[in-house]
C-alpha cells in the first residue's frame, strides 16, 4: 500500500495536520465545535461520512469537554456539552458519565463553573493546563494511528 491511502488522507498529511499550527484550513465563517469537527472529517474524509466509535470518545471525553467548552461562546453547561457530544460525536453518552467528568476538570482547576439559576456553565480556568491535556491525547492518538497504520503494511 502507498503513502497515499484509498480512504482520505496520507499518514504524512495527517501528521501534518495536527502538529502544525493552524493547518486545518476552515471557511472564514467556520467558527464553533460543528464547523471545526465537520471542517476536519470533511478534509481528511472528503468522499465518505465519518462516524466516531462510541468508546473512543469515551476514552476521550475529558480532552473532548474541554475541546467543546473552549469553541463554545455560550451554552456551556452540561446539558448542551451532552448534545453536542451526540450530534458531532454520534456519542450517546449518559449524565452519570459525562458530569462526574466535569466535576474532575473542575476540581483539577482546568474548568471553572458558574452557577446560573437553574443550571451550571462552564468556562476554561487554565488554558495552558487544557492545551497539554488535549496535546498529550492528540499525541497518544496520533501514535497510536502510526502503528496501526504500519501493522497494515505487514497484514
Amino acid at each position: 500500500m502507498s503513502a497515499e491511502g484509498t480512504r482520505g488522507a496520507s499518514v504524512e498529511q495527517l501528521y501534518r495536520e495536527l502538529t502544525e499550527e493552524g493547518s486545518v484550513e476552515l471557511t472564514e465563517d467556520a467558527s464553533g465545535s460543528a464547523a471545526v469537527v465537520d471542517g476536519v472529517t470533511g478534509q481528511l474524509f472528503p468522499e465518505e461520512s465519518f462516524q466516531f466509535e462510541e468508546d473512543l470518545v469515551k476514552h476521550s471525553l475529558e480532552e473532548l469537554l474541554l475541546v467543546l467548552v473552549a469553541l463554545r461562546d455560550a451554552d456551556t453547561h452540561g446539558k448542551g456539552l451532552m448534545d453536542d457530544l451526540s450530534t458531532l460525536f454520534d456519542a450517546r453518552l449518559s449524565p452519570g458519565t459525562v458530569y462526574p467528568r466535569l466535576h474532575d476538570l473542575e476540581d483539577e482547576e482546568i474548568l471553572e463553573m458558574h452557577e446560573l439559576v437553574r443550571t451550571k456553565e462552564y468556562r476554561i480556568d487554565d488554558a495552558e493546563a487544557a492545551r497539554e491535556q488535549i496535546q498529550a491525547a492528540m499525541r497518544q492518538h496520533l501514535t497510536l494511528g502510526f502503528v496501526f497504520y504500519s501493522a497494515l503494511q505487514d497484514i
